[in-house]
């Protein structure tokens, strides 16, 4: 079968769980092979990699890739499609991941799909477009498929490959050094899981009222192992970080389960979230569009409904 590049998402040499997916989706359709851009591989994360059938490893192990932003990482990619012409190119739907997609489909003459919430035989991606009022299928029809996945649009299932290690070098252009990182900032990760890869995601709005009324849907959050997220509004209103906001102009989700308290469901907020396996709404206006997307609907008062939910959700741990 044909080899698919899979570039590796990962932080401080631990895998992310986006890339496990990647190669689990990449295993479905020809012969996994990771990418490490950067130094810093260990033998877990090599061993991780092998977990979930990655047959061979790409290492480059140059730290000129992680120095300079973006740009080597597409030209690292570049290089190895025209030296092993692999069938596609997987990249997580990251801000990152997609900016790497489309320099790399410059580089290489060749079509690219963004934010795919899946991928079937032949390159044929599925997406939501058009701020997620239209399902499509897409196909690469020039060069090697290009395609950035979002994250948990597939479940992650081990497969062992043989996980060979092969050495790679780059030449990277002047054009690719032409900024460089001079610095990086730790920020401190808190208990929840990240937002983007989150299996649940527990998202309030503007029915929540305020900042301080946020401690309940960080309540529940906690409960259920959840990631918070945040609708537009709320984050405009300054109730809570734009980090965490959920949607068109903010980030992407599709977890297994999706919880909108006090969210009315704009089109805007429905493109970042409405891929979603499960979506679970409550919101005391019946009318509200976002029970047209929900699978299961609450009418209610939030501030009631949720610390009720709360508190179930932990009798039963």
């Amino acid at each position: 079968m044909s080899e698919i590049l899979v570039l590796v998402e990962q932080v401080d040499g631990q895998v992310k769980k986006v890339t496990l997916e990647l190669l689990t989706l990449a295993r479905s359709l020809g012969t996994p092979a990771a990418v490490w851009a950067g130094p810093g591989i260990t033998p877990e994360a090599k061993a991780r990699l092998a977990e979930y059938g990655a047959e061979k490893i790409y290492v480059a192990p140059s730290s000129d890739i992680v120095d300079y932003v973006v740009a080597p990482k597409a030209e690292l990619l570049a290089q190895l499609v025209a030296g092993k012409s692999p069938a596609a190119v997987l990249v997580a739907a990251t801000a990152e991941g997609k900016e790497i997609a489309g320099r790399l489909a410059i580089k290489t003459d060749s079509g690219v799909i963004t934010d795919a919430v899946g991928l079937r035989e032949g390159f044929v991606a599925d997406q939501s477009i058009f701020g997620g009022g239209v399902n499509v299928h897409a196909k690469v029809r020039k060069g090697t498929p290009i395609v950035a996945v979002r994250p948990n649009s597939t479940a992650p299932e081990p497969a062992a490959g043989a996980g060979a290690e092969e050495e790679v070098s780059v030449t990277l252009s002047e054009a690719a050094k032409a900024t460089r990182i001079v610095e990086r900032v730790k920020q401190e990760k808190g208990a929840r899981p990240e937002l983007t890869e989150a299996a649940i995601v527990v998202s309030g709005g503007r029915g929540v009222g305020s900042a301080e009324n946020f401690a309940i849907i960080e309540e529940l959050a906690d409960a259920l192992g959840a990631a918070v997220g945040a609708s537009r509004a709320a984050t405009d209103a300054g109730w809570y970080p734009h980090q965490f906001q959920v949607g068109q102009t903010g980030k992407t989700v599709s977890p297994q389960l999706y919880i909108a308290a006090g969210i009315s469901g704009a089109i805007q907020h429905r493109a970042g979230m409405q891929t979603a396996k499960t979506i679970v709404a409550i919101n005391k206006d019946p009318e509200a569009p976002i029970f047209e997307l929900a699978d299961y609907g609450v009418v209610g008062d939030l501030h009631q409904v949720v610390p009720q939910l709360t508190e179930e959700v932990n009798k039963r741990k």
